[in-house]
């Protein structure tokens, strides 16, 4: 009788488990070894787009310095300048202070300028924005000699009428809105929201009036009397400039500086007007100039994309640092 055989396949089984073993050892170094040059690909594409990114940013800057237009008559010739103030008035924009300036002083530097008209189509915005162009208005004004006016399109109201009022003479149409000689704040409250939910407001200031305009905290009547005295003396300062500005025209009425706003012909039967007018109206039978030049500055697509690119250019920059410290 012969003896039992040990199956076949006993030394095979024997020697799977050391190479299966070695097989996924080699498999996961591989796998790390490609990671590793990927991130190292990802960072170096990072630097070469960082660095084709600024010089994009830089050939749009460069384009944008180059596309304002400049005016098509030339200085030697008499002409209406005219700057536009379209839209709500605030630190960006064609309607920041920044803007509106630079355009009056170019208009009213130019030697064949015979009037400056701001074009006015505003619900109003920053009281500051507004103080900064209407003292620049009296400034230039004293220093060139020359009539600035205001034309109203649609609406010149609130911050809008605070600039206005520094004008010579401000034209409307009869259906226009003017006015609005008032200041608010406004905003939200959500504590008792907050106490049917079930919500607890955990607000940590130094300070005990740090947070009072929270939402989500309550107002005291202390934080209420605060914010109301610093309204009434806005308010005030944008009376004393609509006065100052338009002195013996004015008819005042108990609701003149309440806020209301009226249409253009009531502007004029009050005096927060001076007469019916258009653009063209004013530069050919006001000022005698009938030619009308455009020194409105505004914020061409260049440069809105020239911010944004910043923006993510920086973002990117961020991104490409912090991935090459964690290769590091």
């Amino acid at each position: 009788m012969q003896e039992p055989r040990e199956p076949l396949f006993t030394s095979a089984s024997a020697d799977a488990t050391p190479s299966a073993e070695r097989s996924w050892e080699r498999r996961t170094l591989e796998a790390l070894a490609f990671a590793t040059l990927e991130e190292q690909k990802a960072a170096r594409r990072w630097k070469v787009g960082l660095r084709l990114a600024w010089l994009l940013l830089i050939g749009v800057i460069a384009w944008q310095a180059f596309s304002y237009n400049s005016p098509s008559t030339s200085p030697s010739m008499p002409h209406t300048a005219m700057v536009a103030i379209k839209g709500e008035i605030g630190s960006e924009g064609d309607g920041s202070a920044e803007n509106v300036m630079a355009s009056m002083r170019s208009a009213l530097e130019d030697s064949g300028s015979q009037a400056l008209v701001l074009l006015i189509n505003s619900p109003g915005g920053s009281p500051v924005q507004a103080g900064l162009i209407n003292d620049e208005i009296r400034r230039l004004k004293a220093l060139h000699k020359k009539p600035i006016y205001v034309v109203v399109e649609e609406s010149c109201a609130s911050a809008a009428y605070y600039i206005a009022a520094a004008a010579d003479k401000i034209y409307v149409d009869k259906a226009s809105i003017v006015g609005s000689i008032g200041v608010l704040m406004d905003g939200f409250g959500f504590t008792g929201l907050m106490d049917k939910l079930g919500v607890e407001r955990r607000l940590m200031t130094a300070g005990a009036n740090k947070g009072f305009l929270d939402p989500f905290s309550p107002q005291t009547e202390a934080q209420r009397k605060h914010a109301q005295a610093m309204l009434d003396q806005i308010h005030s300062q944008f009376i004393q400039v609509v006065r100052q500005g338009r002195g013996d025209r004015l008819k005042e009425t108990p609701d003149m500086f309440s806020g209301l706003f009226w249409s253009g012909q009531q502007a004029v039967d009050m005096g927060l007007a001076d007469a019916m007018g258009s653009l063209d109206s004013v530069a050919r039978d006001v000022v005698k100039a009938p030619e009308v030049i455009d020194y409105s500055r505004h914020e061409n697509v260049a440069e809105r994309l020239a911010k944004r690119f910043g923006a993510a250019v920086g973002e990117g920059a961020v991104h490409a640092l912090r991935m090459g410290s964690a290769l590091r």
